[in-house]
Order: C-alpha cells, then structure tokens, then sequence
C-alpha cells in the first residue's frame, strides 16, 4: 500500500481489507468500496434514545447507551424509524487502525437527501464522524430521520468511511494552482478555505428551483429505488425572481449553480461557507469522489445538490448567493476506479435532483 499522504483510494481499501484493518461480520463486499471509500451497512440491533450523545475519554459507546436507552429492538424483519426519534444500530464494521491512518465519516447522498441525519460514533469519541488514527473497535451510527420516517434493514449503507494518512487537505495556493490547471467549476472560482459555489435560484429553463419536505408524508422504504411519486413527499418551488423564503424548521433540496468538478486525483468534501451565519445551514453529506463531474468518468461538470434547513427566523436565498465550500483532498494514489465509470453511480452529471428512491 502507498506510503504518500492523501485520501486512501479503492485499491488501498481493498488491501487494508485483507488485512483485517478494515472487518466485518458478515465479511465486506467488493461493491462496499467506493473510489475513495467505504460503505457502512447497519448491523441487526437498534436502540431508541432519550437524547443524542457522544462518549467522551474512557467511556465505551455500550455502557453509555444505558444511561439513554428507552428501548432496544431487533431490525431483522425491517423497522420503521419514527420522523423526530433518535436511535443508535451497531454497524457491521469494525476498524484496527495503525497509527498512521485516521478516518472521517459523512452520509451517502442518497441519505442526506432524505433530511435522514446519520453520524458515526465511537468508543472514547469526543466528535460525531472524527475517528482518531490508530482507533480499533466497533463503530455505530446515530440516526435520526427530521423529515420522514423510514423502514431499516440490516445490511443498509446509509454513510461511508474515508481514511486518510497525512496531511491531505490543499491550501487555497494549491487549490488556485489546481483550478488553473485544470478549472474546478464552470465560471469564477471562489476560493477561500475551499472552493465556494452559490445556490440557482434562476434556472436556464423554467422556474422550477427546488422542493420543500411536506411535514406529514409517508414512510420510505429505503430499498425502494424509483418507487415514490414525488408530489406524495415534496412541494415543488417555483421562482421567477431568483429569490427564495426559507421557512424556519423546513428542509429544502435545492442546487448549487456552478457545476463542479472533481479530478481524478483529488478528493472534496462539501462544508459550511460560513459557520457564524445562523439562519440557515446546508445540511451537506459530503464526500465528492474522484472523477465525479470530470472527462476523464464520463462527466461534463455537474452541479452540487444542497440540503438546506433554515433555523429561528425566515430567511431570504438569493440566487448566486454563496453557501457552501467544496474542501479538496489529494489522493495518496489515483483510484483504479472512478465516480462514475462503470460503477453505477447515481448521480453523475446531475442537476437538481432528489434522492434515487423518487420516480
């Protein structure tokens, strides 16, 4: 395996998996690996919370969750996982890291399109989705769904694992060097701690800018792909000003205006532009992998979808209003696969588009 810093790329994945620094029972499958990470499947216990916690220093996950446990259920058959509930399932996956190899989690996209806020805990963990380097143990993820309840299974990859080893993030001197060489976005890169990108609040065609969460919808069956009409779960938004109100407390899909690009060398991970701003947030599930939006994976740019929940007060979006920051990683190596190629990507190419279990 590569000894550069950077992301670990599929290929270093495959081999930490041979040996055993990356296990699972039942033992991981070939298409759990991603470009640039790994896909996480819910294990078959579920335990409904009084309240979210994390760990701290010297205290297992195990012995916390009886200070907070209101019940624990089995999922084996497939559970519905209430809208407003907080629950904690044991994942598959276990790590031993060296010392060398620390790790981060985030939700699929599919997940974070779904408002399903999914955070990845761990024995002694002072952060949610932050696993130190030379962690060994179990991991769990805290789920809890603000929009719609959902029926679970085991076996379900709601969120991904990157390692890194190193320093990998790029400076801003980099990332300008990068863009020049290769231009990371369509028009003006903004960079500053990151790529910014704004919102599209005034389409090419049309009005249609983004949907709003109806608050009393269905439960989804997340192995339902292509099976939900929209207008059961969403309100269509329609601007033709290229401005938008935010409601405070409702969840809004929306898209960036630039499309993006990722090279195959590189790795990004979406952030707040600003975290002081208060009256709304992307709700981001992050990770861009290698080749999403690039030539070299079948891609011609494509944009960023924004999960946007505003918070105390209305708040008004302006169209090219900046709201988020795409932070770029090196690669330790180029992935011997890429977004896109061949791997059955969902979202390659895409515009404003809401999660794959919609028709």
């Amino acid at each position: 395996m590569t000894q550069q810093p950077g992301v670990l790329p599929s290929q270093a994945l495959r081999a930490l998996i041979d040996q055993s620094v990356l296990a699972a029972e039942p033992a991981i499958l070939p298409d759990q690996v991603q470009p640039a990470s790994l896909d996480l499947r819910l294990g078959t216990m579920a335990v409904r919370l009084r309240a979210s916690f994390l760990p701290g220093k010297g205290r297992s996950v195990a012995e916390r969750l009886f200070e907070f446990e209101m019940h624990r259920f089995a999922i084996t058959e497939g559970v519905v996982l209430e809208k407003g509930c907080v629950y904690v399932v044991e994942l598959a996956e276990r790590l031993a890291l060296p010392e060398t190899i620390s790790a981060v989690t985030n939700a699929k996209s599919s997940t974070g399109r779904l408002d399903l806020l999914v955070r990845v805990i761990t024995d002694e963990g002072v952060e949610f989705d932050r696993i130190p380097a030379g962690y060994t143990g179990k991991l769990y993820a805290e789920i809890c769904p603000r929009s719609f309840s959902v029926l679970v299974r085991p076996g379900m990859r709601l969120n991904q694992l990157r390692l890194r080893q190193g320093q990998a993030v790029l400076t801003d001197a980099e990332l300008k060097a990068l863009n020049a060489e290769t231009p990371l976005v369509s028009g003006t890169a903004v960079i500053s701690e990151g790529l910014g990108f704004s919102v599209d609040l005034k389409p090419a065609e049309g009005d249609l800018v983004g949907y709003r969460a109806k608050p009393h919808a269905g439960v989804i069956d997340l192995d339902r792909i292509g099976a939900y009409d929209p207008a059961d779960f969403w309100e269509e938004l329609h601007s033709r000003n290229g401005q938008l109100i935010l409601d405070p407390g409702a969840f809004y899909i929306l898209v960036s205006r630039e499309a993006v690009c990722i090279p195959p060398g590189y790795a990004a991970e979406m952030a707040p532009f600003l975290a002081m701003v208060g009256e709304f947030r992307v709700h981001y599930a992050g990770f861009f992998d290698p080749g999403f939006g690039h030539a070299a994976a079948d891609g011609v740019g494509a944009r960023g979808v924004l999960e946007v929940r505003c918070h105390e007060a209305p708040f008004v979006l302006e169209h090219g209003q900046i709201v988020g920051r795409l932070v770029y990683e090196r690669m330790a190596e180029v992935p011997d696969r890429l977004y896109g190629a061949g791997i059955a990507s969902n979202y390659q190419g895409q515009g404003l588009k809401l999660a794959k279990h919609f028709k």
